[in-house]
């Protein structure tokens, strides 16, 4: 297979900007300007590799899990006959009456089933899934001689899939495998890791999973970090017609956000204490007292067991419950969409459920490796319903930002082109590679190519900014406009920022992670603004952005995510206790104590422009009197500023200010440098403010260094210090206060937030 060839065209793409659009945007006229460009070129990269012929793939599915992952794929290559010829072969539980015929969604979709082989024998132990595997290694081998397939495409980690792997690889035909290097926590996890050492070629869908499998010596070469195909028709699907579903399985009288999908399936390692579990889901669910979908569980040994469980309870009967065997992957993906929660231990809980940020309750041990969104709530033993009940009380009916840890919706493009670029003349015996320790991630292709990012959206009382922020605190590219007055304006002009700015990251080649902004960090919502921000209280941001750009959204005030930028990038990093103060239009900062960041019990910590230094001073902002703000501010410098110029006494010497400008801070501190002595002593007032502000939080919390950060920083540093060691205990005086050097700390804490969340996440 020729890498260099893949890696060139997916540069390509990015330069274009078109594959992450598809995936930012949804828009159809992206989507037929990609595929125009990919077939110029469909010719050249099959004689670049040397595939003078259609490659013949056989695609097997087992169940109806692994059909949502390998249905994508299949249509991809059916769009592409001149390229591949496809072969499906069906075995499994896809066969049995018991789960559905599930064989019949295959045929619906439109695609030819070659074969169907029944494999399954029947039992309720581990010995008939023994008995099973061997029967399907007894009868593959006339189907795979038969159809002679170039590849076998083989997903994920059940044992049909262990014996179609063990087949192929015996027979000599080339294994793609698709989901390898993931972790959940029972035999899958043995299972699927043997298909890897079987498999030739590897699609995974997450940076940790390529990592995995470059530590179980598999060739780089021959790894796709493409995504989850499900993902491709997921992040486009919520906003589909759902109602008519919903009222299908669950009933004309309910509505969306107030019912619950359960899917648990029995673990093979501890079937006894999974059965239990699920005899303590449905006692919760029953006590719940909400309509619940109840799914059966998948063929493993136990299945049968919980199924007993089923019928003991009455669910089948219960005016409550609808229990089914199968769900249409379609109306699935909008019925877990539209949730108030989801229940179980099935990998779709914690893995496609993230993508529309529905709450879920991972139960026990089935998936207690993977790697979740924050939607996902974790109950990993349980001796009565009690804890189960609690999660439910906790979760349901919440939205969480939607994750894409999973994929960004365009994995088939990426595996289509994987198998192009396969060349059936190199040598079929796999090697195995021991990595190279990569002391420089910098010189790692995908790194290069798709530089882990963050969008970061400042909320000020002046100006909208948004900015593309680098893993290393670069700000690739910002945009600032003007705030406009009114609500409808100001959330319309910083969707329409945000989106320009996403696009415009695909050019740079910037893989965007998340977003983050100014606000309260738990809800996504405005507590309470300020007159210099008019009409937001009570306005939830978070909602908006991340259903646009379909990106987890995390958000903070502007003084917070200034020391978080301090803590990240600036002159915290490393040190456990430090207060950043921001000065701007108006005095935010921000508490780090003991390496965290202090929010308080109604996030109104650190609001230290609103420190009082004087109670007889000046009106400010937040109504009260004396504030610091209300004499260090812009906005206060402003007012000053001006009473200076009506009385003819601000310029001086040097200095002229246009008909068509208004008078600002900036007048007054350059009135001060050319000698005024009244702007002096107003910008020295100011410093006092300020400096009795750092003595009072000097004394209050006793950080290890003060950071001023903002415009005005460098302007009071020196009149903060005096304060300090006129007006601070002896013990604190020591304390450094320095001035940031960081460059819009605000944005650049937005973006820290982000980077930490998900990057937590993905290595």
């Amino acid at each position: 297979m020729n890498r260099r060839l893949i890696t060139k065209l997916e540069n390509k793409e990015r330069e274009t900007g078109l594959e992450k659009k598809m995936s930012l945007v949804c828009d159809s006229d992206f989507k037929e300007l990609y595929f125009k460009n990919l077939s110029k070129r469909k010719n050249q990269v099959m004689e670049k590799n040397g595939n003078n012929r259609k490659l013949r793939v056989c695609v097997a599915t087992c169940n109806r899990a692994d059909y949502s992952k390998l249905a994508p794929i299949m249509f991809g290559i059916k769009t592409e006959p001149e390229f591949f010829d496809l072969d499906v072969v069906v075995l499994g539980s896809h066969l049995i009456d018991d789960y559905g015929n599930t064989y019949r969604m295959i045929e619906q979709d439109d695609f030819d089933i070659n074969t169907r082989l029944h494999t399954i024998v029947r039992g309720e132990d581990e010995a008939a899934m023994v008995e099973s595997v061997g029967l399907a290694l007894v009868k593959l081998p006339d189907v795979l001689n038969r159809l002679k397939p170039d590849i076998m495409i083989v997903h994920g980690d059940r044992f049909d899939a262990l014996a179609l792997a063990t087949s192929a690889a015996l027979m000599n035909i080339r294994i793609l495998h698709i989901e390898g290097g993931e972790v959940s926590g029972t035999i899958d996890d043995s299972i699927r890791h043997a298909i890897t050492k079987l498999a030739h070629y590897h699609v995974c869908c997450t940076r940790s999973a390529e990592q995995h499998l470059i530590s179980m010596c598999e060739d780089h070469d021959r790894i796709l970090l493409a995504g989850c195909p499900s993902y491709d028709k997921l992040l486009c699907a919520k906003n589909k017609d759902y109602m008519s579903i919903i009222r299908m399985w669950l009933g004309d009288d309910v509505k969306p956000k107030d019912y619950i999908v359960a899917l648990q399936h029995p673990v093979t390692t501890d079937i006894k204490h999974s059965i239990k579990m699920f005899e303590l889901t449905l006692d919760a669910l029953i006590s719940f007292n909400k309509r619940t979908l109840v799914l059966f569980p998948n063929i493993d040994a136990g299945s049968k067991e919980m199924v007993r469980v089923m019928r003991k309870k009455g669910i089948e009967h219960h005016p409550n419950f609808r229990a089914v065997k199968h769900v249409p992957f379609e109306q699935f993906i909008q019925l877990v969409a539209h949730a108030g929660c989801v229940i179980g231990n099935s990998s779709c809980g914690v893995r496609e459920v993230g993508a529309f940020g529905t709450p879920v309750i991972n139960l026990g041990t089935r998936q207690i490796g993977r790697e979740t969104g924050e939607n996902v709530l974790h109950v990993r033993d349980a001796d009565t319903q009690d804890k189960i009940l609690q999660a439910l009380h906790l979760q349901f009916g919440k939205q969480y930002p939607c994750s894409k840890i999973y994929g960004d919706g365009n994995a088939v493009p990426r595996i289509l082109k994987f198998l192009k670029s396969i060349d059936l003349q190199e040598p079929l015996q796999k090697k195995f590679c021991f990595p190279p320790v990569k002391d420089n991630i910098s010189q790692d292709i995908d790194h290069i190519l798709e530089t882990l990012s963050a969008l970061a959206v400042d909320l000020g009382g002046t100006n909208l900014r948004v900015a593309i922020v680098s893993m290393k605190g670069e700000i690739v590219k910002k945009y600032t406009q003007f705030n406009p007055r009114t609500y409808e304006e100001r959330i319309n002009l910083i969707l329409q920022m945000c989106v320009e700015a996403a696009a415009e990251a695909v050019k740079l080649n910037c893989r965007i992670l998340g977003i983050g902004g100014r606000v309260n960090p738990r809800e996504g919502v405005v507590l309470h603004s300020t007159n210099l921000i008019q009409e937001w209280n009570s306005v939830d941001l978070r909602t908006p952005l991340s259903d646009t750009l379909h990106l987890p959204v995390w958000v903070d005030n502007d003084g917070n995510c200034a020391a978080m930028a301090e803590r990240k990038f600036g002159q915290g990093k490393g040190l456990e206790n430090f207060v950043t103060f921001i000065t701007g239009t108006g005095i935010g900062g921000g508490i780090i104590h003991q390496h965290e960041l202090i929010h308080g019990s109604s996030f109104c910590a650190a609001e230290l422009g609103h420190l009082v230094v004087s109670l007889d001073g000046p009106d400010c902002s937040c109504g009260s009197h004396g504030c610091i703000e209300a004499y260090a501010s812009g906005m206060a410098l402003q007012k000053e500023a001006k009473k200076l110029h009506d009385e003819d006494l601000l310029l001086v010497e040097g200095m002229s200010v246009p008909k068509d400008e208004a008078v600002g801070a900036l007048h007054l501190i350059q009135a001060a440098k050319l000698g005024n002595v009244r702007a002096q002593s107003i910008l020295r007032t100011a410093g006092t403010a300020l400096g009795l502000g750092v003595v009072n939080i000097l004394h209050t919390v006793n950080p290890s260094l003060v950071i001023l950060s903002g415009v005005l920083a460098s302007h009071y540093i020196h009149t903060v210090k005096d304060v300090i060691r006129q007006q601070a205990l002896s013990s604190v005086q020591d304390v450094d206060v320095v001035v940031s050097d960081l460059v819009d700390p605000a944005l650049l804490g937005a973006a820290s937030m982000v980077l930490d969340y998900t990057t937590r996440r993905i290595y």
